[in-house]
């Protein structure tokens, strides 16, 4: 298994991970009508500008094919409580390699970019079922957050988040 800098060649398969990620592992911490509106966003998803947007910021981690992905920002997000310098913004692996270790090594690389980029703290929405994977990470819970699993056909199903942060 290898990290590296994601492609636009990866958006279907980061999609895929996306949604089999959240319709499996996201019954873990909501309810079915919560993880549908969640994994809906997913079919309409803009993945490309993210990939384009600032190199090594989004990263995949394949094997033969792509089974994770990651994304983090080198900025500091406007909504959280937290003081922070930067924020990863999504960590997702598919069902089938979950608890294996994939996610700890996205997770790392992303820390280790944004290390590399002057970040010394980093925050993060966690859903409620990724709550224990970050916190064996060392991220420290600071509140817990409405959140909007806002999408086409799903508007208005909220659920809890919980921001966190980490020193890097």
């Amino acid at each position: 298994m290898r990290v590296r800098n994601a492609t636009t060649d990866d958006v279907e398969a980061v999609r895929a991970v996306h949604a089999e990620s959240i319709a499996e592992l996201g019954r873990e911490g909501y309810d079915e009508r919560q993880v549908a509106a969640w994994a809906e966003g997913c079919e309409s998803a803009e993945y490309t500008p993210a990939i384009e947007a600032d190199a090594g910021t989004f990263v995949v981690a394949e094997d033969v094919d792509v089974v994770a992905f990651g994304t983090v920002r080198f900025e500091p997000p406007k909504e959280h409580a937290a003081a922070v310098d930067g924020e990863v913004t999504g960590v997702y692996v598919h069902p089938s390699v979950a608890r294996t270790g994939v996610g700890s090594a996205v997770l790392a690389e992303l820390e280790r970019r944004a290390s590399e980029q002057g970040t010394r703290t980093l925050g993060l929405a966690a859903s409620l079922n990724a709550v224990p994977f970050y916190e064996a990470h060392r991220y420290e819970r600071v509140r817990e957050c409405a959140h909007e699993f806002s999408s086409r056909e799903s508007t208005g199903v909220t659920g809890t988040v919980v921001e966190m942060k980490k020193k890097l």
